[in-house]
């Protein structure tokens, strides 16, 4: 019998070794591969559509289906982002059923949101819609309605829940109480107009329309600071709602208003909305004023922190969730904790509330007690 040497199995080792280490090298791509969030998009219209382009085709999200009746649109986002045919739908029905999509992303007019929500969350699709969630309380409670029978979820995306400067600023006053108590918040919101910035005529059709937008400027940027709001206030609503609703420009927006001011009252506290399409610039910032200081979120990435004293410029770190992706991603995996942040369905209910009582309050020249 011939004496087995343990050395006539080094190259069988070696070859096994080799494919092992080929196999774990291609893993990480193809595990991200797989990790890709599978989505349908329900509308192009909004222009924020082209984000959700940006980040498929920076392989960040997997768009399985698309459904637009606009056919020129259509044709402009395959031109554009080089879209073959088989990827658009001619209702979110036949999407759903072929495709089985993660969740769908709902970038259409805000009084068709309560229609893709009918349409998805009874098949048990979760949907995240651009804000605001509604346009009116009967379709946000319809939405709700739905949303908690089916329990699943509907979630509003606004793009300042993924500034650092905003985390940030929650998470001093909130976690460490570096300034105190809130005593006022004051949000200003806006730009020189979607019109006067550029924004496409299929955005414009809808977004200057008081049925498809609800209003013009206090819902387009309205809705920011009141989200905000609820947000710091732990999803409390406030107690009235008192709103100036003026239209400036009505030879640009005849149909809708393009600046406001909504005063929010809480027990001890005042929340301040202005909402422009008449700001010398596009702006997005957070004032707090507690009782021992003040936090300005100014942009996306920069704080400025006083006290009677001191005064510094801050850098936030980076927020733990850059973008909705990211976030509707943990959140489908349960990573997210329930409760009354930004996107949750609680928070913005109260958004909607708030938005449905600066509009009657600017109506009535009343102050609307919620």
């Amino acid at each position: 019998m011939q004496k087995f040497s343990p050395m006539r199995l080094v190259p069988h080792l070696l070859a096994v070794f080799c494919l092992l280490t080929a196999t774990l090298a291609n893993l990480p791509a193809a595990a991200q591969k797989q990790a890709l969030l599978r989505v349908g998009v329900a509308g192009l219209s909004h222009d924020h559509a082209h984000q959700v382009m940006s980040q498929f085709k920076k392989s960040l999200v997997e768009i399985v289906g698309i459904v637009e009746r606009d056919h020129l649109l259509v044709e402009r986002y395959k031109k554009t982002y080089d879209l073959p045919d088989s990827l658009f739908y001619n209702d979110l029905t036949t999407l759903i059923m072929n495709k089985k999509p993660d969740a769908v992303l709902a970038y259409n007019a805000i009084n068709e949101h309560l229609a893709v929500v009918e349409a998805c969350i009874p098949k048990g699709v979760p949907v995240m819609v651009e804000k605001p969630l509604a346009t009116t309380m009967v379709d946000a409670d319809k939405i709700a309605t739905l949303s908690r029978k089916h329990k699943v979820p509907v979630l509003t995306n606004y793009e300042t829940t993924w500034y650092n400067s905003n985390q940030f600023v929650y998470s001093e006053v909130k976690n460490k109480g570096s300034i105190g108590a809130i005593r006022k918040m004051v949000a200003h919101d806006g730009h020189e107009g979607p019109k006067e910035i550029g924004c496409s005529a299929e955005f414009l059709n809808w977004l200057t329309d008081p049925v498809g937008n609800g209003g013009g400027a206090s819902r387009d940027f309205g809705c920011y600071g009141a989200n905000l709001m609820t947000w710091l206030m732990d999803g409390r609503a406030p107690i009235s709602v008192t709103a100036t609703i003026k239209r400036i420009k009505p030879n640009v927006y005849p149909k809708v208003d393009d600046d406001a001011v909504i005063v929010l009252e809480y027990p001890d506290a005042i929340g301040i909305i202005e909402a422009s399409w008449n700001w010398p610039y596009s702006i997005k910032d957070l004032e707090v004023f507690g009782v021992k200081g003040y936090l300005q979120a100014q942009d996306g990435n920069r704080v400025r922190q006083r006290s009677k004293d001191t005064y510094q410029q801050l850098n936030p770190p980076i927020t733990k969730y850059t973008d909705n992706i990211q976030y509707l991603q943990a959140y489908l995996r349960g990573e997210v904790a329930p409760g009354v942040d930004l996107s949750s369905l609680e928070n913005n209910l109260i958004v909607v509330k708030i938005l449905d009582a600066a509009t009657r309050s600017a109506a009535s020249g009343q102050k609307v007690k919620l």
